[in-house]
């Protein structure tokens, strides 16, 4: 059957209840609100729900466009608990009786959700197994910065993509938090770089050696202090290229997601590897500095098409390569990250 690119205006006008889906992770989740500005002017009137997994509510809870989040807990795979909380948010979406699906997760799940939702209007990428599954499918162009890249999944609504930042609100109470700390090591209004050197993905984590010469680079060669961001199970990085460091940076106090974000408001520039703090540094509309290793193409995941933000990788360096060697500096020095850094300010 060949298949369908546009929903007549006509039927458009009957929609009246719309679910996303796009429940992890983090990154993912936040490139998704590039696009709701421009889907809530198209359907002024509907009920704009977005399905999406606990530990992610923090993302979109004070989004101005979204009506209901729907919650699904996260549980381990494979056992009874996953079983039964895929399920029961089967017979809740089902339950809700929504016009339109947009699955912009494009996996297993998200797919046997819309399956059994009964919606009539089924949008989604083009993928091997679940293509049946939707009636309104689009190819997903892998060459755009994913936010960009995003809007396309909208045009069978006749929503093209238009100028548009990804969106986070900071709490007043983590912007006091960071201000006063700020205050107290003497930062505040003060020039400053964050680095943000942890990931679980080890192809994704730029040497942390490289890191700790590039700080030292940065503070002996500008007026910029360094600031080292961490999360979860990754301080000992950042005591690493502490101890490491000629000229010592600040390890910042321990943040939550939106603390993180109220930091990064405040700094000149962010250097990382590519992840989601990334992405949060974007909706910050904070300056960047993408670390790419052999693992992800940063024509999908930086945004790249804005002046502000930049990457370097080595596209000569592949996955074998780097299995083979297990080569945390990807090839890419110090020296070509600072030079990349000082491009970045000649812009700013």
């Amino acid at each position: 059957m060949k298949p369908k690119y546009k929903i007549p205006e006509q039927e458009l006008q009957h929609i009246k209840k719309i679910l996303i889906i796009q429940y992890k992770p983090f990154g993912d989740i936040l490139l998704n609100t590039g696009y709701l500005p421009s889907l809530r002017e198209k359907f002024p009137d509907a009920q704009l729900d977005y399905l999406i997994q606990s530990p992610y509510v923090t993302l979109l809870e004070d989004n101005p466009n979204i009506d209901n989040l729907v919650l699904m807990k996260k549980k381990k795979k494979k056992t009874i608990s996953y079983l039964l909380e895929r399920f029961r948010i089967m017979r809740l979406v089902r339950k809700r009786k929504y016009d339109l699906l947009i699955d912009q997760l494009r996996g297993t799940g998200s797919a046997q959700i819309t399956l059994y939702s009964g919606a009539k209007y089924r949008l989604g990428w083009f993928q091997k197994r679940w293509n049946w599954v939707y009636n309104y499918k689009l190819k997903r162009d892998n060459f755009r910065y994913y936010a960009c890249a995003k809007f396309d999944l909208l045009k069978p609504l006749g929503i093209e993509e238009v100028p548009h930042n990804t969106y986070y609100k900071i709490k007043n109470e983590s912007i006091r938090k960071i201000n006063n700390w700020l205050i107290d090591i003497g930062l505040k209004n003060n020039k400053f770089v964050v680095f943000s050197p942890g990931t679980p993905v080890l192809a994704k984590q730029w040497d942390l050696d490289n890191f700790a010469e590039l700080g030292d680079l940065i503070m002996q060669n500008t007026e910029f202090k360094v600031v080292l961001l961490w999360g979860p199970g990754e301080k000992k990085d950042v005591e690493y290229i502490k101890e490491n460091m000629k000229e010592k940076p600040v390890i910042a106090i321990p943040t939550t997601f939106n603390e993180a974000g109220a930091l990064l408001k405040e700094t000149n520039v962010y250097i990382s590897n590519d992840g989601g703090i990334n992405h949060l540094a974007v909706a910050m509309e904070t300056p960047t500095v993408t670390i790419f290793g052999p693992k992800t193409n940063p024509k999908k995941w930086t945004a790249w098409h804005k002046k502000i933000h930049t990457y370097i990788r080595d596209w000569d360096f592949t996955l074998t390569e780097y299995y083979k060697d297990r080569d945390n500096t990807f090839r890419i020095t110090p020296e070509m990250v600072f030079d990349k850094f000082k491009e970045l300010l000649n812009i700013l």
